[in-house]
């Protein structure tokens, strides 16, 4: 029986995390703690969560909504050309005061009683403050400036990628990237872009399977069988994994084959008696893997993430950033934006437009992402107290050059515990 006295620590408290961050205790992802927490310690912590690009709110006015972890948030361009981004809530009944995706606007009001905020989210007018014909209206004590407002984020933009933190102790952008990772993003947004389709896609899962699977290079080749039957992605490709001095971000990459190793790969794969036989299996539309070497150093692929939730994807000429948000222990949001180039060429638009569909919820190689979530998620529904095992490639966590490793996974797990404190 509990109490009004029951210490908030005791109700709260996780079960102990027994093992090291090569084996992941499956109530880490069924915990309700565990999401409340996360929000406190990670998306309202140290980190730059990313909330949307420059390009899409490019004029004064311009505004897209968006979360942090759960907090719903607004990123606006203000009058005087800066980015500010704030909690999407009214700071007197709590009623969110952007509804839309995005938009333009000159300031923002609460739809419940029409208070209203400018582009930065600062509490600007309330209805009817002084009353009507003398009457009513808030006391000689009420102050606009001292109410429990919209939180403001901090906000930082990289490589035309806006991020936002909640944290002051936050680090620069490019210290919390570190380097190597910040290098990988400039390579992809090497000249400015252009959003060409957007998409959402829920998840049966917990967001962390989601954010491992994407940092899971091991997989990529096995799970995903049209990679691997028209040679776009195998683990004997020349490539490797990078990951960052903290274990929180990561780039794996590969590079297309010569036809020698085309062919010692197949022999490798029929050894493990893997579906990847092209048998008399052929695209109807074989232009749907022609590509441009369009950064000029042979990578084919790239996969990409930052902690705690934004991947960037060049498979190909496919450009995608992803945003991956928590909606439940068992429930995930990903954010998909398409991108191409502002220079593009009609030609490289019907191009990455053809790529398009390689990836998504239906796309030829990444429909299975949307559905070993929840695989694994039910498939532990009856093990909180057992262990998933995380340690292809060794137990280190460090950069490779070869795939055939889980390094990255357990570079997140070490960033997260780091995060948690558990």
């Amino acid at each position: 029986m509990t109490t009004d006295a029951t210490p908030a620590a005791q109700a709260t408290a996780l079960p102990k995390w027994e093992r090291d961050s090569t084996e992941i205790p499956y109530w880490i992802y069924q915990d309700e703690n565990v999401l409340k927490q996360e929000q406190e310690k990670i998306y309202q912590g140290p980190v730059w969560n990313y909330l949307c690009l420059e390009v899409e709110i490019p004029n004064a006015g311009d505004y897209r909504t968006t979360f942090v972890g759960a907090m719903p948030v607004v990123v606006a361009r203000n009058t005087d050309g800066e980015i500010y981004a704030f909690e999407n809530r009214c700071a007197h009944r709590g009623a969110l005061i952007a509804f839309e995706d995005g938009g333009n606007t000159p300031d923002f009001t609460c739809v419940y009683h029409a208070w209203n905020y400018d582009l930065a989210g600062t509490l600007k007018g309330v209805a009817f403050e002084h009353g009507v014909n003398g009457k009513g209206g808030m006391p000689s004590t009420f102050s606009k400036e001292s109410l429990n407002g919209p939180k403001k984020l901090r906000t930082a933009t990289f490589c035309g990628l806006v991020f936002g933190s909640l944290d002051e102790d936050v680090p620069p952008i490019e210290e919390y990237l570190g380097e190597d990772i910040a290098a990988r993003i400039e390579r992809v947004l090497n000249r400015p872009v252009k959003v060409t389709g957007r998409f959402k896609q829920m998840f049966s899962n917990n967001w962390k399977m989601y954010f491992e699977n994407v940092k899971d290079s091991y997989h990529a080749s096995l799970l995903h069988t049209f990679f691997t039957t028209f040679r776009l992605n195998r683990l004997s490709q020349k490539g490797g994994v990078i990951v960052s001095e903290t274990g929180a971000h990561h780039a794996s990459y590969s590079l297309i084959d010569t036809d020698e190793a085309k062919a010692a790969a197949s022999s490798e794969y029929d050894n493990e008696k893997l579906r990847t036989d092209i048998g008399d299996y052929r695209l109807a539309d074989p232009s749907l893997l022609e590509g441009v070497d369009e950064f000029g150093d042979g990578i084919t692929l790239q996969i990409l993430s930052v902690f705690p939730g934004f991947v960037l994807q060049q498979i190909r000429n496919s450009i995608a950033v992803r945003q991956v948000l928590p909606k439940g222990e068992e429930r995930t949001e990903l954010n998909w934006t398409y991108l191409g180039f502002a220079d593009d060429t009609p030609a490289m638009d019907t191009m990455r437009l053809k790529q398009g569909n390689l990836i998504g919820p239906s796309g030829f190689v990444s429909m299975e992402d949307g559905a070993v979530g929840s695989f694994v998620q039910r498939g532990i529904c009856c093990a909180s107290s057992e262990y998933g095992i995380i340690q292809m490639g060794g137990k280190e966590v460090g950069s490779t050059d070869y795939r055939a490793t889980e390094t990255s996974v357990r570079g997140f797990w070490k960033a997260y515990r780091n995060y948690m404190g558990i």
